[in-house]
């Protein structure tokens, strides 16, 4: 295999994977498979900006925010000011919230502890995805095109 061939393959598992997400969201019944994504990331039971979300997940500041109004106009949610920051805001789940989001990431959960339970090496892998990662944001932050 040579570098074009991997990153290809790469490219298409990784949209495999998005793509089993999306389905599950829409099995769930969410508008956006994007809801699925912030639900997860606040399922933590911390408190993230708007912006770390964004960023972390790959979601547009103004879809994020988007989904965070809806959820906070139907009590899922609360929004708190961080100190010193004229603009961002905390977001964190309310019990109801919580209620909302254990009821779609449940299964979830224990489908992806199935999956987990069959991986060799889930450590090693992740690691060497992380660096993955770490240099392609690298080249694309430098902005080489050769």
């Amino acid at each position: 295999m040579n570098d074009r061939e991997f990153f290809f393959r790469l490219g298409k598992l990784i949209y495999q994977i998005d793509g089993a997400y999306e389905e599950y969201g829409k099995s769930c019944s969410l508008g956006t498979p994007n809801l699925l994504w912030i639900l997860y990331a606040l399922s933590d039971g911390e408190a993230h900006s708007q912006k770390q979300i964004s960023d972390d997940w790959d979601i547009s500041r103004s879809t994020t925010n988007t989904i965070v109004k809806d959820l906070e106009s139907k009590g899922y949610l609360t929004l708190s000011r961080i100190k010193g920051e004229r603009r961002e805001l905390l977001v964190s789940l309310t019990p109801l919230g919580r209620a909302y989001a254990d009821g779609i990431l449940s299964d979830l959960y224990r489908r992806e502890s199935s999956v987990y339970a069959e991986l060799e090496r889930p450590e090693e892998l992740l690691s060497a995805l992380q660096n993955l990662a770490a240099r392609v944001q690298k080249f694309v932050a430098r902005g080489d095109r050769s």
